[in-house]
């Protein structure tokens, strides 16, 4: 069996036309100057997958919806924040195939400034048609789930909970099967990544990946800057699901303990903008005219930046950066985005 037939056993709804595009950072690393020391960095576009604003999200909700499919469901129930990218996807995905939607979302600090609360994601899930239910706080998220069950099979409806974040074995299969993109990619460019980069968040991204270069032999690649949990949490976390997409895929070998390398990304904590991603966001903007999103990506670029600047990476190393989309949450942080930018 090919590496790439081992994904023909699940279902999936396509939301995405085709590969996503790779190109490279020429005028950041110009900015950079000397510190760039021959590093290559290149960008995979999976911000510009069209569907819902564009993001990552729906590599995972390609395997999710079928699921749900498969199992009768005609309602979709997802809870985050109320800047939830994987949320507002869902929405979008859900009205692309017919199916309801139901968002449980949430804030993210007592003192929610009105653009948080009401611009952004939450702005395009109401346009997609979804229903959004205000929770109290994350401890809601329980009740609400088991609520809502209830309430559509009491109206003989079948309602389907999306995972946290969408990040499950399965949905992880979308990120595994990326990683077979890239190398297809890396063939057409003539060059070979050493360094693959990516935010971890609900980790099924940074675990997909993970799976999926080891289905090609090759191990301890993907690099994840978390945003959400602490390193230890998202490692583990990053790992069990690594290990299920692979074992989803019958494929031989192991991910290995080593092949998930998480650093630390988070600043005061999750969705708190921090000035790094501040700096990182208004460089790719100024230089290459690409957006990243203040929570996952533009953390994540920061930390890249960074490790750049200190000297970590080798000499003519070629690194890829997954942009995984989140432009609506840059309108939810007006605020601390509008300071002067720092120089590279």
């Amino acid at each position: 069996m090919s590496v790439a037939t081992r994904f023909d056993r699940y279902s999936r709804v396509r939301l995405l036309a085709g590969p996503t595009p790779i190109q490279r950072l020429h005028r950041v690393e110009a900015a950079l100057g000397p510190a760039i020391n021959g590093t290559r960095l290149f960008v995979k576009r999976d911000d510009a997958t069209g569907l819902g604003g564009g993001g990552g999200k729906l590599r995972k909700l390609e395997f999710l919806l079928a699921e749900a499919l498969d199992q009768g469901a005609d309602t979709l129930i997802a809870t985050g924040p109320r800047q939830s990218n994987s949320a507002r996807l869902a929405a979008a995905a859900a009205a692309s195939i017919g199916l309801r939607c139901e968002l449980g979302l949430r804030p993210l600090t007592d003192g929610d400034a009105i653009d948080y609360r009401e611009s952004g994601n939450p702005l395009l899930a109401d346009l997609f048609g979804a229903t959004i239910h205000a929770l109290d706080d994350a401890g809601a998220v329980g009740s609400f789930v088991a609520e809502r069950q209830k309430a559509l099979a009491a109206d003989g409806r079948v309602g389907y909970v999306l995972p946290f974040g969408a990040s499950s074995a399965r949905s992880s299969l979308g990120y595994a099967e990326c990683a077979l993109e890239i190398a297809d990619q890396e063939h057409a460019l003539g060059i070979r990544f050493d360094r693959v980069v990516v935010a971890n968040g609900s980790a099924g991204t940074q675990a997909g990946l993970v799976a999926g270069f080891a289905l090609l032999d090759r191990h301890a690649l993907v690099h994840g800057f978390a945003v959400f949990a602490n390193p230890a949490a998202a490692h583990a976390n990053t790992l069990e699901l690594a290990r299920g997409a692979h074992a989803l895929l019958a494929a031989g070998g192991e991910v290995g303990v080593d092949d998930v390398i998480v650093s630390d990304a988070r600043g005061p904590g999750y969705g708190e903008v921090t000035p790094e991603a501040i700096d990182a966001i208004r460089i790719l903007a100024a230089n290459e005219g690409l957006l990243l999103d203040p929570v996952y990506s533009g953390k994540a670029f920061a930390g890249l930046l960074s490790q750049v600047r200190h000297g970590d990476l080798a000499d003519e190393e070629n690194i890829l950066f997954i942009m995984t989309g989140g432009t609506p949450a840059l309108f939810a942080y007006r605020e601390a985005l509008s300071v002067p930018p720092a120089a590279c």
